[in-house]
Protein backbone atom coordinates (compact mmCIF):
# COMPACT_ATOMS: atom_id res chain seq x y z
CA UNK A 1 0.00 0.00 0.00
CA UNK A 2 1.35 3.41 -1.01
CA UNK A 3 2.14 5.76 1.86
CA UNK A 4 2.49 9.54 2.07
CA UNK A 5 6.24 9.09 2.43
CA UNK A 6 6.30 7.03 -0.79
CA UNK A 7 4.42 9.78 -2.64
CA UNK A 8 6.67 12.55 -1.32
CA UNK A 9 9.86 10.62 -2.13
CA UNK A 10 8.66 9.93 -5.66
CA UNK A 11 7.78 13.58 -6.29
CA UNK A 12 11.11 14.88 -5.00
CA UNK A 13 13.18 12.38 -6.98
CA UNK A 14 11.61 13.72 -10.17
CA UNK A 15 12.47 17.34 -9.24
CA UNK A 16 16.28 17.49 -8.88
CA UNK A 17 16.34 21.24 -8.14
CA UNK A 18 13.98 20.66 -5.26
CA UNK A 19 16.04 17.74 -3.99
CA UNK A 20 19.17 19.88 -3.98
CA UNK A 21 17.43 22.62 -1.99
CA UNK A 22 16.36 20.03 0.59
CA UNK A 23 19.88 18.64 0.83
CA UNK A 24 21.15 22.11 1.75
CA UNK A 25 18.36 22.81 4.26
CA UNK A 26 17.40 26.04 2.51
CA UNK A 27 13.71 25.32 1.98
CA UNK A 28 10.65 25.97 4.12
CA UNK A 29 9.09 22.58 4.84
CA UNK A 30 5.64 23.94 5.60
CA UNK A 31 5.49 26.05 2.43
CA UNK A 32 6.69 23.11 0.36
CA UNK A 33 4.16 20.79 2.01
CA UNK A 34 1.33 23.19 1.10
CA UNK A 35 2.59 23.24 -2.48
CA UNK A 36 2.81 19.43 -2.70
CA UNK A 37 -0.53 18.81 -0.97
CA UNK A 38 -2.77 18.67 -4.10
CA UNK A 39 -0.42 16.28 -5.89
CA UNK A 40 -0.05 14.00 -2.86
CA UNK A 41 -3.82 13.92 -2.34
CA UNK A 42 -4.31 13.04 -6.01
CA UNK A 43 -1.89 10.13 -5.75
CA UNK A 44 -3.27 8.95 -2.41
CA UNK A 45 -6.88 9.47 -3.59
CA UNK A 46 -7.90 10.84 -0.22
CA UNK A 47 -7.47 14.00 1.91
CA UNK A 48 -4.03 14.41 3.44
CA UNK A 49 -2.84 16.73 6.20
CA UNK A 50 -0.01 19.11 5.37
CA UNK A 51 1.67 18.14 8.65
CA UNK A 52 2.04 14.56 7.42
CA UNK A 53 3.83 15.82 4.33
CA UNK A 54 6.13 17.94 6.51
CA UNK A 55 7.08 14.83 8.48
CA UNK A 56 7.81 12.94 5.25
CA UNK A 57 9.98 15.81 4.03
CA UNK A 58 11.98 15.86 7.25
CA UNK A 59 12.61 12.12 6.92
CA UNK A 60 13.71 12.42 3.30
CA UNK A 61 17.44 11.85 2.83
CA UNK A 62 18.68 13.39 -0.43
CA UNK A 63 21.50 11.79 -2.37
CA UNK A 64 24.87 13.47 -1.80
CA UNK A 65 26.45 12.57 -5.15
CA UNK A 66 26.14 16.06 -6.62
CA UNK A 67 28.29 17.81 -4.04
CA UNK A 68 30.97 15.12 -4.22
CA UNK A 69 31.01 15.37 -8.00
CA UNK A 70 31.37 19.13 -7.98
CA UNK A 71 34.34 19.07 -5.64
CA UNK A 72 36.37 16.47 -7.52
CA UNK A 73 35.77 15.33 -11.07
CA UNK A 74 34.61 18.58 -12.61
CA UNK A 75 37.97 20.20 -11.98
CA UNK A 76 39.43 17.53 -14.28
CA UNK A 77 37.46 18.64 -17.32
CA UNK A 78 39.83 19.24 -20.22
CA UNK A 79 39.96 21.82 -22.98
CA UNK A 80 36.83 23.53 -24.22
CA UNK A 81 36.53 23.91 -28.00
CA UNK A 82 33.90 26.16 -29.58
CA UNK A 83 32.88 25.85 -33.22
CA UNK A 84 30.28 27.87 -35.14
CA UNK A 85 28.54 27.51 -38.50
CA UNK A 86 27.10 24.00 -38.15
CA UNK A 87 24.00 22.57 -39.84
CA UNK A 88 22.04 19.59 -38.56
CA UNK A 89 20.07 17.28 -40.84
CA UNK A 90 17.75 14.50 -39.72
CA UNK A 91 16.68 11.84 -42.22
CA UNK A 92 14.33 8.90 -41.96
CA UNK A 93 16.20 5.61 -42.19
CA UNK A 94 15.80 3.68 -45.42
CA UNK A 95 17.33 0.78 -47.32
CA UNK A 96 19.59 3.20 -49.17
CA UNK A 97 20.67 5.53 -46.41
CA UNK A 98 23.94 3.70 -45.67
CA UNK A 99 24.91 4.07 -49.32
CA UNK A 100 24.08 7.77 -49.12
CA UNK A 101 26.24 8.08 -46.03
CA UNK A 102 29.13 6.23 -47.65
CA UNK A 103 28.99 8.45 -50.73
CA UNK A 104 28.90 11.57 -48.55
CA UNK A 105 31.95 10.44 -46.56
CA UNK A 106 33.84 9.85 -49.76
CA UNK A 107 32.90 13.32 -51.03
CA UNK A 108 34.04 15.21 -47.92
CA UNK A 109 37.06 13.19 -46.78
CA UNK A 110 39.61 15.47 -48.44
CA UNK A 111 37.99 18.81 -47.56
CA UNK A 112 40.34 20.52 -45.10
CA UNK A 113 38.75 21.90 -41.93
CA UNK A 114 35.31 20.47 -42.66
CA UNK A 115 33.22 19.37 -39.70
CA UNK A 116 31.25 16.15 -40.09
CA UNK A 117 29.60 13.80 -37.63
CA UNK A 118 26.99 11.11 -38.18
CA UNK A 119 24.78 9.18 -35.76
CA UNK A 120 21.83 6.87 -36.16
CA UNK A 121 19.20 4.96 -34.24
CA UNK A 122 16.59 2.43 -35.32
CA UNK A 123 14.41 5.08 -37.00
CA UNK A 124 16.41 8.21 -37.84
CA UNK A 125 19.86 9.27 -38.97
CA UNK A 126 21.43 12.52 -37.92
CA UNK A 127 24.15 14.49 -39.71
CA UNK A 128 25.98 17.53 -38.35
CA UNK A 129 28.21 19.33 -40.83
CA UNK A 130 29.89 22.65 -41.49
CA UNK A 131 27.52 25.08 -43.22
CA UNK A 132 29.86 24.93 -46.22
CA UNK A 133 28.95 21.25 -46.77
CA UNK A 134 25.19 21.79 -47.02
CA UNK A 135 25.04 21.51 -50.81
CA UNK A 136 27.07 18.28 -50.75
CA UNK A 137 24.81 16.74 -48.12
CA UNK A 138 21.67 17.68 -49.98
CA UNK A 139 23.10 16.30 -53.21
CA UNK A 140 23.93 12.88 -51.77
CA UNK A 141 20.75 12.64 -49.67
CA UNK A 142 18.35 14.03 -52.28
CA UNK A 143 16.53 10.70 -52.52
CA UNK A 144 16.19 10.30 -48.73
CA UNK A 145 13.29 11.54 -46.63
CA UNK A 146 14.41 14.63 -44.74
CA UNK A 147 12.67 15.15 -41.39
CA UNK A 148 14.29 18.43 -40.35
CA UNK A 149 17.19 20.80 -40.95
CA UNK A 150 18.65 23.50 -38.69
CA UNK A 151 21.41 25.86 -39.78
CA UNK A 152 23.87 28.17 -38.00
CA UNK A 153 24.27 26.10 -34.85
CA UNK A 154 27.34 26.34 -32.63
CA UNK A 155 29.03 23.58 -30.67
CA UNK A 156 30.93 23.41 -27.39
CA UNK A 157 33.11 20.33 -26.88
CA UNK A 158 34.61 19.34 -23.52
CA UNK A 159 37.31 16.78 -22.84
CA UNK A 160 35.94 14.57 -20.06
CA UNK A 161 37.87 13.19 -17.05
CA UNK A 162 39.48 9.79 -17.60
CA UNK A 163 37.09 8.06 -15.19
CA UNK A 164 33.96 9.80 -16.51
CA UNK A 165 32.17 6.51 -17.26
CA UNK A 166 32.26 5.69 -13.52
CA UNK A 167 31.25 9.15 -12.33
CA UNK A 168 27.68 9.31 -11.08
CA UNK A 169 25.81 12.49 -11.98
CA UNK A 170 28.36 14.06 -14.36
CA UNK A 171 25.87 14.82 -17.13
CA UNK A 172 23.14 15.65 -14.63
CA UNK A 173 25.30 18.37 -13.12
CA UNK A 174 26.16 19.93 -16.49
CA UNK A 175 22.55 19.93 -17.70
CA UNK A 176 21.32 21.23 -14.35
CA UNK A 177 23.53 24.31 -14.61
CA UNK A 178 22.46 24.91 -18.21
CA UNK A 179 18.84 24.71 -17.11
CA UNK A 180 19.46 27.13 -14.25
CA UNK A 181 20.79 29.65 -16.76
CA UNK A 182 17.90 29.12 -19.18
CA UNK A 183 20.15 27.74 -21.93
CA UNK A 184 18.35 25.25 -24.20
CA UNK A 185 20.41 22.45 -25.73
CA UNK A 186 19.57 21.65 -29.36
CA UNK A 187 21.60 18.45 -29.68
CA UNK A 188 24.13 16.38 -27.70
CA UNK A 189 26.81 13.97 -28.86
CA UNK A 190 28.98 12.05 -26.40
CA UNK A 191 31.91 9.70 -26.98
CA UNK A 192 34.16 7.95 -24.48
CA UNK A 193 36.28 11.02 -23.82
CA UNK A 194 34.40 14.00 -25.28
CA UNK A 195 31.04 15.63 -24.70
CA UNK A 196 29.62 18.06 -27.27
CA UNK A 197 26.68 20.42 -26.91
CA UNK A 198 25.03 21.93 -29.98
CA UNK A 199 23.28 25.23 -29.36
CA UNK A 200 21.57 27.99 -31.27
CA UNK A 201 24.18 30.68 -31.75
CA UNK A 202 22.59 33.24 -29.40
CA UNK A 203 23.23 30.90 -26.44
CA UNK A 204 26.79 29.81 -27.14
CA UNK A 205 28.60 32.66 -25.32
CA UNK A 206 26.63 32.13 -22.10
CA UNK A 207 27.17 28.36 -22.31
CA UNK A 208 30.92 28.78 -22.85
CA UNK A 209 31.24 31.09 -19.85
CA UNK A 210 29.30 28.58 -17.76
CA UNK A 211 31.46 25.61 -18.81
CA UNK A 212 34.63 27.61 -18.16
CA UNK A 213 33.31 28.61 -14.73
CA UNK A 214 32.74 24.95 -13.87
CA UNK A 215 36.38 24.11 -14.65
CA UNK A 216 37.74 26.95 -12.55
CA UNK A 217 35.70 26.42 -9.39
Amino acid sequence: MKTITDCVNSIIKHHPFLEEALSKNIINYRALADDLLPQVEEEMRKPVKAGSIVMALRRYYPQRNHATLQNSNLRNLGDIVVRSGITEYTFLNSKTILNSQSNLLEAVKDITGAYFTYSSNFQESNILVSNSLKEIVEQHFKNETRISVMSDLSSISLALPEDNSKTVGLYFYLFKLLAYQGIPVFEVISTSNYFTLFLEKEYVNDAFLLMNEIKNR
